[in-house]
C-alpha cells in the first residue's frame, strides 16, 4: 500500500536533518582547537653585552708630498726633471704625487645579548644594547597531546 505524500515528506526531511547532524558530529571531530596564549612582560637581568661588528673597507687618493729639500742646486735639478716626467709641474716640484690610500672602518650592526631569567641562562641577538636589564615576552600555552598550535 502507497504511502501519502505528507507522510513521506516527512521522512525524507528527517532523513535529511539525520544525515546534516551526523555530518556535522564527523566535522567536530576533525576540528582543532586553538587555544589562546597568556602573554605576560617581565625583566630579565642583563650578564653580558658584545657588540658584533661590520667592517667596511673604502679606498681614497690623497695627495703624499715630499718633504722640502733645503734649497739647493741637485735639490732644484731634480724638482725639474720631476716636473718634465709629470703631468702637472707644480705637484712635481713640490713633490706631491696622488697616493691611493685604504682605510677600515668597524662599526656594531647588533649585539649579543646573555642574560638570565629565574635562573635560566639565555642569549639573544638584538639590534640595540639593552642595558642592565632586559624586557622580555613571557607566553603561556599548555601543551595538550593531539593538538595542534600555531
Amino acid at each position: 500500500m502507497p504511502m501519502p505524500v505528507a507522510h513521506h515528506a516527512t521522512r525524507s526531511v528527517a532523513l535529511s536533518a539525520l544525515l546534516a547532524l551526523c555530518a556535522g558530529m564527523a566535522q567536530a571531530q576533525d576540528a582543532t582547537v586553538l587555544q589562546t596564549e597568556n602573554v605576560r612582560y617581565d625583566y630579565a637581568q642583563v650578564l653580558r653585552v658584545t657588540p658584533v661588528y661590520q667592517t667596511l673597507r673604502a679606498t681614497r687618493v690623497e695627495q703624499r708630498c715630499e718633504p722640502a729639500k733645503a734649497d739647493s742646486r741637485i735639490g732644484r735639478v731634480v724638482g725639474a726633471v720631476k716636473g718634465a716626467l709629470s703631468r702637472d709641474e707644480v705637484e712635481a716640484q713640490n713633490g706631491c704625487r696622488p697616493v691611493p690610500v685604504e682605510r677600515e672602518f668597524r662599526r656594531p650592526i647588533a649585539y649579543d645579548v646573555d642574560y638570565v631569567y629565574k635562573g635560566a641562562r639565555y642569549r639573544s641577538r638584538l639590534a640595540e644594547d639593552p642595558g642592565n636589564r632586559l624586557r622580555i615576552r613571557i607566553g603561556i600555552t599548555p601543551a595538550v597531546p593531539g593538538v595542534r598550535t600555531r
